[in-house]
């Protein structure tokens, strides 16, 4: 019987998608990427930079029994189904189970749906297509600038300065994080004052006072403008406009990780993850279904059969008057728009309808992704805002208020959103009136300086500016703090004294490298290469030409860093002990290196074993001692073994009893059978 297989990366996603398929396929995972670049070669790149910038991929250690077992299954099909995500990312690990497996041309087929449901997969394997070249050579040539940028970069770094790493989407999230600590640090407060008049508990802010807005800079000004207060002040205004607030588009993979984060606290990694596992499917009863689009994305707009259903949904749900007008979202200029917004694969399935098949956490994101789809579609919230201005001489005071008259699509978003808006009640205030001030203030206020960044500001200022794309942003801002370069204090990003000495070196050598402005650029260069508009190897070589030569400048001028000295002296040559930092951590070593390789240990005070004094039945020249398990099945027993391990490894499940022998005052030993001897057996023979 012919074969049809299909492979896919995630074996959960492979699950839902047997489901789907029937008994004809057969689903295999290649859990995620089945090869890389090599490391091997001229300067570890794994590119041959002088035959046309060749690739050499090589299967990654831990797939090879993956890459086997795909062998195995793909051995007599007739029909080779490739359906790894719909992006750059997945297209190429569709090209890389090809190329590897060495599939043939007529039997491959790619498929791709956005949404992991039984329409959505059926009908891509009804109009499959073949593996698309230009996203495959897009995202080749990002791994391999990637890869040139980094390895260059970090060798260079790490040993000049001792940093572990740098790239070009890392490096110019650094940057921000860098300069804005800079703004912090340079900031100066200053003061300012603002006044208040309070009526009726209402409190009204001074606005204009001879005729200007107000600035008050200092206490002298403030108490001169509350000197010239009258007793009594005039309602000069108090009027009343509609206002309308329309809904934010769906939610994007920037989007998604913000709110997830100033809503609940989640980071940007655990928040992708959770949404992977609501796209790959969750078990609904007797069915897994994918409750999600693809969670990578960074367009807003969403597809014609969503739009028409959920239209209807919230005729039907929530009346006529609260449907919106539909007009297609204005994307980014730094979009590639290659699917749709976040969006729930159903507008029908609601959160509270399958609460109770998903954790809280689950839960929160696919309330966050419905409800901002939902509202999306929604009419527009209207506000009546009445403003009321009083006045006193020179001075005017002003106070808004507005109230909502019709929620729209608040009605839906505003329980994970909020309102926002005051409401008082002036319609008491009629113009002309003569007031009274309860009281009437002044208050000093200090400028603040520039926030420093949270997870969500950073991939927000990211995504303005056009670093990365969202399949990065989770994983550069681990990587910033896995390197130590940053620390995050009260949520907020703080960069180290190491990140901070990357950026200046970056700076002073590679400035256009790690500015946003080439990390946008090179994304639109990728983007033309995936649109078939530019050439890889041409972007390649123009790169490599202009890059190398900043290199080599900076190996022969960038200043190495003295290590630190720690204040002793080498044991053994009486050299400087310096402070040296590895990927395990901070250690001291002598400065006269390689010369000298001595490396301070810490000596751990191990805690005294007890010597039986019984000599070791293997050697015969050691002693039995008790020691206790630190691993495995039996941690935390006791044992016997030799005490010149590790010259002797003979080890013993007795047990020691700690007791006296009455006859010798001696240790008893009981062996496996429950039989207890003194362990003097040579001196004292007896038995208890």
């Amino acid at each position: 019987m012919a074969k049809k297989v299909v492979i896919v990366e995630s074996p959960s996603k492979s699950k839902t998608i047997s489901q789907y398929l029937g008994n004809d396929y057969i689903v295999k995972s290649s859990v995620g990427h089945i090869r890389d670049l090599a490391t091997s070669g001229k300067g570890g790149l794994g590119i041959d930079i002088d035959n046309g910038f060749k690739p050499d991929y090589r299967v990654l250690p831990n797939k090879t029994k993956v890459v086997n077992e795909l062998n195995k299954a793909i051995k007599d099909a007739n029909e080779i189904y490739l359906a790894t995500d719909p992006d750059r990312e997945g297209e190429a690990i569709s090209w890389h189970l090809f190329d590897t497996l060495k599939i043939d041309d007529k039997l491959v087929k790619r498929v791709e749906f956005n949404e992991i449901t039984k329409s959505a997969v059926q009908n891509a394997f009804l109009n499959p297509r073949s593996i698309n070249d230009d996203l495959v050579s897009s995202q080749e040539t990002r791994r391999m600038l990637d890869r040139i940028i980094g390895f260059k970069l970090s060798m260079l770094l790490k040993s000049k300065i001792k940093s572990q790493s740098a790239g070009r989407v890392q490096s110019a999230a650094l940057k921000l994080i860098v300069n804005r600590e800079k703004e912090v640090e340079a900031f100066i407060p200053e003061e300012y004052y603002e006044i208040y008049a309070v009526f009726k508990g209402i409190e009204a802010m001074l606005y204009e006072f001879a005729g200007e807005k107000a600035k008050i800079n200092s206490d002298l000004s403030a108490q001169s403008i509350l000197d010239s207060l009258d007793e009594f002040f005039t309602v000069l205004e108090n009027s009343t406009k509609e206002t309308s607030s329309n809904p934010k588009p769906a939610l994007i993979t920037s989007s998604l990780q913000q709110l997830a984060s100033s809503n609940y606290g989640f980071t940007s990694t655990k928040t992708m993850s959770i949404a992977q596992k609501l796209y790959e499917g969750i078990e609904l009863g007797d069915e897994t279904i994918g409750l999600i689009t693809y969670m990578r994305s960074d367009s807003t707009r969403l597809s014609e059969s969503f739009v028409n259903e959920t239209r209807d949904y919230i005729k039907k749900n929530y009346g006529v008057s609260y449907l919106g007008y539909y007009r297609k979202p204005k994307n980014s200029d730094t979009s590639q728009d290659a699917h749709e917004a976040i969006r729930p694969t159903s507008i029908n399935r609601t959160p509270e309808s399958i609460k109770k098949y998903l954790n809280p956490q689950e839960f929160k994101i696919y309330q966050l992704i419905y409800i901002k789809a939902l509202a999306s579609l929604m009419s527009q919230s209207k506000n009546n805002l009445t403003t009321l201005l009083v006045k006193n001489n020179q001075a005017v005071f002003k106070v808004t208020s507005s109230k909502q008259t019709f929620d729209g699509y608040l009605k839906v978003s505003a329980k994970i959103e909020g309102n926002g808006k005051k409401e008082y009640d002036l319609s008491s205030f009629q113009v002309n009136d003569l007031l009274k001030a309860d009281e009437v203030y002044k208050l000093q206020l200090f400028t603040q300086p520039p926030a420093r960044f949270t997870e969500a500001k950073l991939i927000k200022e990211m995504e303005d500016l056009g670093i990365g794309r969202p399949s990065t942003y989770a994983s550069t801002v681990s990587t910033l703090i896995k390197r130590k370069y940053v620390e995050v204090k009260e949520k907020k990003f703080i960069p180290t004294e190491q990140g901070s000495l990357t950026i200046e070196k970056l700076d002073e050598f590679f400035e256009e490298f790690v500015s946003a402005d080439y990390s946008k650029q090179m994304e639109e260069i990728l983007d033309d290469i995936a649109k078939g508009e530019a050439l890889q190897l041409e972007v390649l070589k123009d790169f490599y030409s202009y890059f190398m030569p900043l290199v080599e400048n900076a190996k022969a001028n960038m200043e190495k860093l003295a290590p630190e000295e720690t204040g002793e002296l080498c044991p053994k040559c009486n050299s400087p002990m310096v402070f040296k930092i590895s990927k395990y951590g901070k250690f001291e070593a002598c400065s006269n290196y390689p010369t000298c390789k001595y490396i301070k240990t810490e000596k751990k005070d191990r805690p005294e074993v007890f010597n039986t004094d019984v000599n070791c039945p293997e050697c015969n020249k050691g002693t039995l001692v008790v020691r206790t398990a630190k691993k495995g099945k039996n941690k935390g027993n006791e044992f016997l073994a030799c005490s010149r391990f590790p010259k002797c490894k003979y080890i013993s499940p007795l047990k020691i009893v700690k007791v006296e022998c009455p006859d010798c005052e001696n240790v008893v030993v009981k062996d496996l059978e429950g039989n207890v001897f003194c362990i003097d057996g040579d001196k004292c023979n007896h038995k208890h």
